[in-house]
């Protein structure tokens, strides 16, 4: 089967899907999503979708701030490494073209940008402003 790039919002669920389904049955990461997230998977796919489409297809359909919901978990730069290397064994085993390419940049990016502001936070005991 040919593989084709993330065109629409059908191609973001489907990615997001794949990908949370692999987080769900992570050892180090399904303990962390689920008690953040409970019985609300249905609520937090739908922002991901929404997420993903805005960066990824320029329909801005996401409001929010992606990184307050993250200061209040357990999480380190493995945690970080092991997201980035599920994330980017989705968009291989689904996806090939320049916006499966953008979507592991901006990931990376984006976990990069997490872990400093998280490391920033502890080492100065601050908490976000918002």
């Amino acid at each position: 089967m040919s593989k084709s790039d993330i065109t629409n919002l059908d191609d973001v669920k489907r990615l997001v899907d794949v990908f949370y389904g692999k987080v769900r049955r992570d050892a180090l990461l399904s303990p962390i999503f689920e008690k953040a997230i409970g019985d609300h998977w249905d609520t937090h796919l739908n922002k991901m979708y929404q997420f993903w489409q805005t960066v990824l297809l320029e329909e801005h359909t996401y409001y929010g701030s992606p990184f307050l919901p993250h200061t209040k978990l357990p999480i380190k730069k493995e945690h970080f490494q092991q997201w980035l290397l599920l994330f980017n064994a989705t968009l291989k085993a689904e996806f090939n073209g320049e916006v499966a390419e953008e979507a592991s940049w901006r990931a990376h990016k984006m976990a990069e940008m997490f872990q400093l502001k998280l490391q920033y936070m502890e080492e100065n005991n601050s908490k976000p402003l918002i």
